[in-house]
């Protein structure tokens, strides 16, 4: 919800912004619609970065010429009169045009990209008191020098407004060079006394905004500046609310699934499913559904999808699940399965495919061995026996066979490309690295929000 507590100015017009703001905040609350600032020195490129934005996620762009030029806002003229004079505009001005745009409908409903504000302290309190609160703030940055030798070959299209370059951004279409025009102020002297009064504004407004706020090296191709830009606003902040964890993992015998289930319920008290095991179960405990699930284990055949389901929900809906969260690998195996567990309500927040080489795989699994005295497994490679006569006795699991890896390897690789359609918001892991490198990735996708999607 974007709703903030705020103190306001006295003035009755402000008050009414506020009311205004306020009404449709709650209206139409858009809790994934940006609201960026894209700050920067002079021809960092502030307004390429904004511009794209805007069109990446239909966002409105506010910036000095929007405000002045293509908005009637009831204090336009009188800051057109302090541009007209050649005198700076106050701040508190400035303040109030931004506040009244942004509490615009379109504003609110689609998101905001606020292009070169706050450029100073107080500017940025005055938004702060008119409930402005920026979720992403990028802080374009490059040496001096090469801002300066920048902004001469700056060029403005005045019908779009779209910044092009001599050297590095110039357009294709002839009619567009035509009617490119060069900005004002742009000597190296005006340049310079922008830059001197920007470095000494900068460090207030960082400090203001550094919880929100990333820093992004401008002196790189543009490409690069706008995926790492993209990167950031998708981010989503952390929360102290409550989250319990529905995890899915997938992934070929032997990637380790089991492990990093075992692994992450441990440390977050998260209940391990795997569907196996719980088939397993029912049918030891002698259950219902473990009766009707019998013949089909002891035969070998597939269980059926029904049985599966049925046995899977009232796992998940169990009180521990509910409060602690789960952790289920082994179930989908199709997308089939997939949307019969949509249909159920059960719905994962983190999935995750494991994905391991085919030589790994047979490494792993083929050279398995069990002791029939003990039940204590070891491999061939990894974890020897530890005298000759264990080693004479150990046995292979016929599961593990290279014959029978291929045919479950085959079932997985003939269903993974469509699930992973279906589950187009997971995480893919290496899998052929050390399990706990692969828990900390786990780890860190799990308590991190999920990066905001284009709306």
């Amino acid at each position: 919800m974007q709703a903030t507590l705020i103190l306001c100015n006295t003035r009755v017009g402000n008050w009414r912004g506020f009311l205004l703001f306020c009404t449709l905040t709650f209206a139409y609350p858009c809790s994934t619609a940006p609201r960026i600032c894209v700050l920067g020195p002079p021809a960092s490129g502030k307004t390429t970065v904004a511009m794209w934005l805007c069109k990446h996620f239909n966002a409105i762009r506010v910036s000095q010429e929007t405000l002045l030029f293509k908005e009637a806002l009831r204090q336009t003229e009188e800051a057109k009169a302090y541009k007209e004079r050649n005198q700076k505009i106050p701040n508190a001005l400035w303040a109030n045009l931004i506040q009244e745009r942004l509490s615009n409908v379109d504003c609110i409903k689609q998101g905001w990209i606020l292009e070169g504000f706050p450029e100073n302290q107080e500017q940025a309190w005055m938004l702060q008191s008119s409930g402005i609160f920026p979720r992403h703030v990028v802080m374009l940055y490059a040496p001096d020098t090469v801002l300066i030798e920048r902004s001469g070959g700056k060029r403005l299209d005045p019908l779009t407004q779209e910044v092009f370059h001599t050297t590095f951004d110039w357009p294709s279409d002839p009619l567009v060079q035509e009617r490119l025009v060069k900005p004002e102020d742009l000597s190296e002297q005006e340049v310079s006394k922008k830059l001197l009064e920007y470095h000494r504004n900068f460090p207030e407004v960082f400090h203001i905004y550094q919880k929100v706020l990333k820093s992004i090296n401008a002196d790189q191709p543009s490409v690069d500046v706008l995926s790492q830009v993209l990167a950031f606003v998708q981010t989503r902040h952390r929360s102290a609310a409550p989250f319990t964890p529905r995890i899915l993992f997938f992934g070929p015998p032997g990637s380790g699934k089991s492990l990093q289930a075992a692994l992450i319920a441990q440390k977050y008290d998260v209940i391990n499913i795997c569907c196996g095991q719980l088939l397993k179960e029912a049918v030891a405990d002698n259950t219902k559904l473990g009766e009707l699930v019998k013949p089909y284990i002891d035969s070998g055949c597939p269980v059926p999808d029904n049985l599966v389901l049925k046995l899977l929900t009232e796992r998940l809906s169990s009180l521990d699940c509910l409060s602690h969260g789960w952790v289920l690998s082994g179930f989908p195996r199709d997308v089939e399965q997939g949307e019969q567990l949509q249909k159920a309500q059960i719905n994962p927040n983190r999935v995750f495919f494991f994905n391991l080489p085919y030589e790994s795989i047979m490494e792993r699994l083929s050279q398995r061995r069990t002791d029939p005295v003990t039940g204590e497994r070891y491999h061939t490679t990894f974890r020897p026996a530890p005298t000759p006569e264990i080693q004479a006795r150990l046995r292979q699991n016929p599961k593990d066979e290279e014959e029978n890896i291929e045919k479950r390897l085959n079932i997985y690789y003939s269903n993974v490309k469509a699930l992973e359609d279906f589950y187009q918001d997971a995480f893919y892991v290496n899998a052929d690295q050390d399990p706990y490198v692969i828990f900390e990735f786990i780890e860190s996708c799990i308590i991190k929000p999920l990066p905001c999607k284009k709306h």
